[in-house]
């Protein structure tokens, strides 16, 4: 079969095309025919090396996690799958551009048939992750939640999962994705110079004067300002691990981290350290969040045909582009 390797850490200059054999197809194996596979930025990061000390490649390294494609094969301990079953998921091993793949049977769920090709090879990480960090933070109907890269690849899910909750959301993103917010029923905020003031504003404007829970999917000041509206730190949740050491925080994440999804940390202060309470607010506290801990879960309940149409992955003119990291 055809798949793309690199030898050598670089940009795409270093990809290729070669002739290999799948790997042999264990009991519980499925082998897929790809017809659709996406990049995300840990993976694009792993191969040019910038993430060499924690995830080194071992080279001749293939690419990819994200894929969607038909089975064409199953091992001998396999019951949920038949050739021709439409699926989407995810390759452990960085090998989903290819023309076949092989995967643990519980790494796939079964494709919505409305969903096209080329959205659902691109949905199972960036989905993942969105479902984690709402998990996370577990707004109950009426909640504030603040949602930062409002219109990226994952907090495009982010967003339509909150609003499945009924949760009230106030989006951080480009004046440019106003209509497309407002369509999902969340509020714009731009972001840029005076974004907590407009955050404010708007939080106090919304009916309940307060936000409920933080979910960061940009990064950079984020968490810290989240902290200064006064979000319990237990319920400010961002993809910006290394950020969480400077907020007197440890993480709640998974200890198993996926070299592939981004990582999600949930700000847990210690004993008797400012803003370590949860106000009385009455609420459950929030489950662990991290990409590493979902199931598949998410996907047979969401994304069933039946409220496939509720659940847009965004496939339109803005994110339909592998990678899409738009704001």
């Amino acid at each position: 079969m055809k798949a793309v390797r690199f030898h050598r850490y670089g940009d795409i200059d270093v990809l290729g095309v070669e002739d290999v054999e799948p790997r042999p197809l264990g009991p519980r194996d499925v082998l897929v025919r790809v017809r659709a596979a996406g990049i995300n930025r840990g993976e694009v990061k792993i191969r040019t090396g910038a993430l060499h000390e924690r995830f080194p490649a071992t080279f001749p390294s293939g690419q990819g996690s994200d894929l969607a494609g038909t089975v064409t094969a199953t091992g001998a301990a396999v019951t949920g799958w038949a050739p021709g079953d439409p699926v989407l998921g995810w390759s452990w091993e960085r090998s989903s551009h290819a023309e076949y793949v092989v995967v643990p049977h519980d790494q796939l769920v079964r494709k919505p048939d409305g969903l096209p090709w080329a959205a659902a090879g691109a949905l199972y990480v960036a989905g993942s992750t969105a479902w984690a960090a709402v998990t996370a933070v577990d707004p109950r109907a009426g909640k504030t939640v603040v949602v930062s890269g409002a219109t990226g690849g994952v907090g495009t899910i982010a967003v339509q999962l909150l609003r499945l909750r009924r949760a009230h959301v106030i989006a951080i993103a480009s004046p440019r994705h106003r209509d497309w917010l407002e369509s999902q029923g969340a509020t714009p905020v731009h972001y840029g110079s005076g974004v907590t003031e407009r955050l404010r504003r708007t939080i106090e404007g919304d009916g309940t004067g307060t936000a409920h829970a933080f979910l960061d999917f940009h990064g950079g000041d984020y968490p810290r300002t989240a902290l200064s509206l006064g979000v319990p730190p237990r319920r400010v949740n961002t993809l910006d691990y290394g950020n969480t050491t400077t907020l007197w925080a440890r993480s709640s994440s998974s200890q198993t981290p996926s070299p592939t999804a981004p990582r999600a940390a949930t700000l847990e202060l210690s004993p008797g350290e400012p803003g370590s309470g949860e106000g009385g607010s009455g609420e459950r506290p929030p489950a662990s969040g991290g990409p590493a801990a979902v199931s598949a879960g998410f996907f047979r309940t969401c994304l069933q045909p039946s409220c496939s149409a509720e659940v847009d992955h965004g496939c339109g003119s803005r994110s339909s582009r592998v990678g899409h990291t738009g704001r």
